[in-house]
């Protein structure tokens, strides 16, 4: 079983940038130890004849078909552009 003492939590929250309290040390100790003993039981579980899957329930998502919902406006959106040139817009140039 592993176990994570109080300055393992401060030298894991000091590489993570987190501030934390000397006293909480031994509080966030315990439960990351009870954390890594959850991991060590789960990977003493023998998955070898599970077969992976992308989601835990049997879902098909139905889609929907491809159509075109709204006209396209391109021409009234270039109309009303300060400058416009063979269906693009035309803007200051920025790098010299």
């Amino acid at each position: 079983m592993s176990s994570i003492n109080s300055e393992q939590v401060t030298h894991i929250a000091r590489l993570a940038r987190l501030k934390t309290d000397e006293e909480k040390s031994d509080y966030f100790a315990g439960h990351l130890t009870r954390i890594l003993d959850l991991l060590e039981q789960m990977n003493r579980i023998d998955t070898e004849s599970v077969e992976p899957m992308a989601h835990p329930q049997d879902v098909h998502l139905r889609l929907r078909g491809d159509h075109v919902t709204a006209e396209s406006r391109r021409e009234d959106y270039q109309a009303i552009a300060p400058l416009a040139d063979n269906g693009l817009y035309l803007v200051p140039r920025v790098i010299e």
